[in-house]
């Protein structure tokens, strides 16, 4: 029997819905609603390219040198983008989640991070993926099992649809964030600015066009339920929606500039953080989790149109 390069894939369906949660790396593969793709996913017979879909623990985006200390005791974690020098996105991408619990439009999966070089800790975490009719919520908790606290940061990483045949260049574009992060060569952050008066302040809504977007935004404007929205919409006013609770202070976007072709701007990667990128670096926003502590963070997907 052939394996699949993400494992076993674990379908849900609601209606006229269906998405498809994977064994490796615990992400969403695929989500169609109404007879079109939601999320620019990818095959069962590939492998999760670009992050499409991750997990991203126990640190989102990028870490400098993947150096970082933590309670006085410095600590390196391998480097895994090399043309930046930067370890990015964790370390969970690429490992296997068990099913905990699992019904026809729902499953939860967990996964035991053992002590490692870089990260010497013992780190337990589940996320819950649930379809509705009005989308998908996803769910995602962190539990320190050691006996020593223990920094935490998480994201996920879908790519939103442009749609069939389309570009993000075609697409409108509304996102919350206040402030964007200014970054260097290797896209670690350098600073703040406000959005106003910019090409990134996307809070009103505008056309994407030839705009490459690949930044972190924060100062997140939220709706009376503390939820952020982005929205992102075909000419005719079909799309999707990612919603993030307040556990989530910070948002990348992406355009899919370097993203091969003929995958190259097809999607808009939409990504929940809890924490800036470098964050590990410079202490921004880290959770610190205290032995047997746990902290939840909940996003979803929405169709538009």
């Amino acid at each position: 029997m052939t394996v699949l390069p993400t494992g076993e894939q674990y379908v849900l369906r609601c209606a006229d819905a269906e998405a498809v949660v994977v064994e490796v790396g615990g992400g969403l593969r695929s989500y169609r609603s109404g007879g079109r793709d939601v999320v620019d996913g990818y095959g069962e017979g590939e492998m999760a390219g670009n992050a499409r879909g991750h997990v991203l623990a126990p640190w989102p985006n990028r870490l400098r040198d993947g150096r970082y200390t933590w309670d006085g005791e410095e600590h390196l974690t391998p480097v895994s983008e090399h043309e930046t020098g930067n370890a990015i996105h964790g370390l969970v991408r690429f490992l296997p989640w068990r099913v905990v619990d699992r019904t026809s439009d729902s499953v939860r999966l967990e996964l035991l991070l053992h002590p490692q070089p870089g990260y010497p800790w013992t780190l337990r975490l589940q996320v819950g993926y649930e379809l509705t009719p009005a989308g998908i919520s996803v769910q995602t908790t962190a539990t320190n099992e050691g006996d020593v606290a223990l920094p935490y940061g998480e994201g996920h990483h879908p790519y939103l649809a442009a749609g069939a045949g389309l570009h993000v260049d075609d697409c409108t574009l509304v996102a919350p964030g206040a402030t964007r992060l200014e970054t260097d060569e290797r896209a670690l952050p350098t600073g703040a600015k406000e959005v106003d008066g910019t090409p990134y302040d996307l809070r009103a809504g505008r056309l994407i066009g030839d705009l490459r977007i690949d930044h972190c935004f924060t100062d997140l404007e939220r709706d009376a339920d503390g939820l952020a929205w982005v929205r992102l919409t075909g000419p005719d006013g079909r799309g999707a929606a990612v919603w993030l609770d307040p556990a989530y202070s910070h948002l990348q976007l992406f355009t899919g500039d370097v993203v091969p072709e003929p995958r190259r701007r097809q999607g808009l990667a939409v990504e929940p953080m809890t924490c800036p990128p470098n964050a590990f670096a410079t202490g921004e926003s880290v959770i610190r989790l205290e032995p047997g502590e746990s902290t939840t963070a909940t996003w979803g997907l929405t169709p538009l149109g």
